[in-house]
């Protein structure tokens, strides 16, 4: 966090340390041979202190603060220190150990979805942590459970207490998971990556939260993350690894502004970023999106076209349904970029289905390149013409490590839809990956590799490959970008620039990351409870929003800016707190 006097901060600085880290040495033995994770990282925190760790992925952000907890694995070799308030961690006794993890130290992982026990409620996991370090009774464990609920910020305690992981949304369990990390009153808080996969207004909601948790608690809070925006927010210093050995250390405030070393310059220069705020709350626009004039018939070519879609969902309760998307329309030009954005739950996802052809349509009509989908939907398609839509429609999704087949080699993934869709020979279609690989900057050696030899980035430029395999008129991405580094995403977003004037095709973007969007699209629509709320030129919507669901939206995203991102946090709630 940015502190807004110097007396909070200069308060912090005369505590002694709460942890020390000193020459912190971790490597793993793996098939005989030795891999070194941390080199000689030196650094302290603390109370009521927020100390960030960054860094891409293999920089060593996770081993340290795993070995804090004493959770790395048996292969791990350690040497050097660290303290907790005095008491050494490295080469405890298992008990002390036990004693720290949940009691002393609480944390926060990045998915709490599977950090989380499927088969209990929330209050049993909560209270079963409580009980594990305090001799209580399960009458008083429960009344301390719906406590720390409220503590968090959730409404109806007693129903999220009874409630199992799947009945709720990603921000009630992530807040949940910071219940169960508070339950015995830690010193120190690990939030390991806390907010990657939560929507921008949740994010904002759970940064706003361990802001308060760390002055009301005096807590010290070791936050690690690859967000520098989050960073922004919250931190009051910050670490900055690679490849194992911390390159600067620096307050927040100097780091955005000054920073020394050439990685983190590096990494600052990869960030997305997004115009500077309109501060004053625009007024609700009562009028209808604007949208291009298509009308008339469908053309066969990259144009794609949604008129009055509706897509319902059957409800828990027969004869009741769930409306994903109402009455929406929305145009694609060939060449075009339009990007969907909007919070989990408001159709994003569903809008990309409907367009590939993978879930029904209720009311209106798809076309994709002149090809009525909602037919293919309805499976009244006859078979040559579905095999022709599906011929020109490229799909990447968010994780490539999961839609890879991980059993199948880079060249045989990449070929699968020439096999599928057309009579090339094995020859061909040899020379035709090659093609693809060096259009996705790979080199051909990498055919023969099979996805976990890859890193995340590469796997994503495989997926992309695949997906543009058949020169598609339609390419949908989903949230191609949000699982990578900062430095990795700025490449993949210009491979995907490069792609789309090389081939022209049309490009459906579905992120929640708005300085992403910025970057790529031509265009913009926000999506709301299944409505599109507005749509326009990105540079408009982006920049004077019409919509207050759309300014709370932009307020809500964090930028790499100290200063910038204070603003953005006093706009947000002001404009959460007077929201319909």
């Amino acid at each position: 966090m940015t502190v807004s006097s110097s007396e909070p901060r200069l308060a912090t600085a005369t505590r002694s340390p709460l942890l020390a880290v000193a020459g912190l040495a971790v490597s793993f033995e793996v098939d005989g041979e030795t891999h070194t994770a941390v080199r000689d990282a030196s650094f302290e925190l603390r109370r009521g202190q927020v100390l960030a760790l960054v860094g891409e992925s293999g920089s060593g952000k996770s081993v340290t603060a795993m070995a804090t907890l004493g959770l790395l694995p048996a292969t791990a070799r350690v040497s050097g220190s660290i303290t907790l308030a005095g008491t050494e961690l490295i080469g405890a006794e298992p008990e002390l150990l036990r004693e720290v993890r949940g009691g002393r130290i609480g944390t926060i992982f990045q998915e709490p979805m599977t950090a989380l026990n499927p088969v209990f409620t929330i209050g049993d996991q909560i209270a079963e942590a409580i009980r594990a370090h305090r001799p209580v009774r399960r009458s008083a464990a429960a009344a301390r459970v719906r406590e720390l609920l409220a503590t968090v910020g959730l409404d109806d305690t007693a129903r999220v207490a009874r409630s199992y992981p799947h009945e709720l949304s990603g921000g009630q369990l992530q807040r949940a998971m910071i219940a169960m990390a508070i339950s015995c009153d830690p010193v120190l808080l690990i939030a390991d990556e806390p907010t990657t996969a939560l929507d921008v207004t949740v994010q904002a909601g759970i940064l706003d939260l361990l802001r308060d948790l760390r002055t009301r608690l005096d807590m010290a809070v070791l936050l690690i993350t690859h967000d520098m925006g989050v960073v922004a927010d919250v931190a009051d210093d910050v670490v900055v690894l690679r490849d194992g050995q911390i390159v600067e250390q620096a307050d927040a405030a100097q780091l955005f502004s000054a920073p020394r070393h050439e990685y983190t310059r590096t990494l600052l220069n990869s960030v997305p970023r997004l115009p500077e705020l309109r501060l004053d709350q625009p007024e609700p626009d009562t009028s209808e999106p604007s949208r291009v004039d298509t009308s008339g018939t469908p053309r066969a070519d990259g144009t794609v076209l949604l008129r009055d879609v509706v897509v319902e969902y059957a409800g828990r309760r027969r004869g009741r349904s769930v409306r994903a998307l109402d009455d929406v329309s929305l145009d694609i030009a060939q060449g075009e970029v339009v990007a969907l954005v909007g919070e989990s739950g408001s159709g994003k996802s569903t809008l990309g289905r409907a367009l590939a052809g993978l879930v029904p349509v209720a009311q209106g009509t798809v076309t994709v390149a002149g090809i009525d989908v909602g037919r293919a939907a309805r499976r009244v398609f006859p078979g040559r013409e579905l095999r022709e839509f599906r011929a020109r429609l490229g799909i990447v999704f968010q994780d490539p490590a999961s839609s890879l087949n991980p059993r199948r080699t880079v060249g045989a993934s990449i070929a699968e839809p020439l096999s599928l869709h057309t009579d090339l020979s094995s020859d061909a279609q040899r020379r035709r990956v090659d093609e693809l690989l060096d259009a996705v900057e790979l080199p051909a050696r990498l055919r023969d590799r099979h996805p976990h030899e890859m890193s995340g980035g590469q796997r994503q430029r495989v997926a992309i490959a695949r997906a543009i395999a058949l020169n598609p008129a339609l390419l949908i991405a989903d949230e191609p970008t949000s699982a990578l580094d900062v430095s990795v995403q700025a490449r993949i977003l210009e491979l995907l620039r490069s792609l789309q004037r090389q081939f022209g095709f049309s490009c459906l973007f579905i992120s929640h990351d708005l300085a992403v969007v910025e970057q790529l699209a031509d265009r913009v629509a926000v999506l709301h409870r299944g409505r599109i709320v507005e749509e326009g030129p990105a540079s408009i919507v982006l920049r004077a929003p019409r919509d207050p669901y759309t300014a709370r939206l932009l307020a809500a995203a964090p930028v790499a800016d100290p200063a910038q991102q204070a603003l953005r946090r006093s706009a947000w709630r002001q404009l959460t707190h007077t929201a319909p």
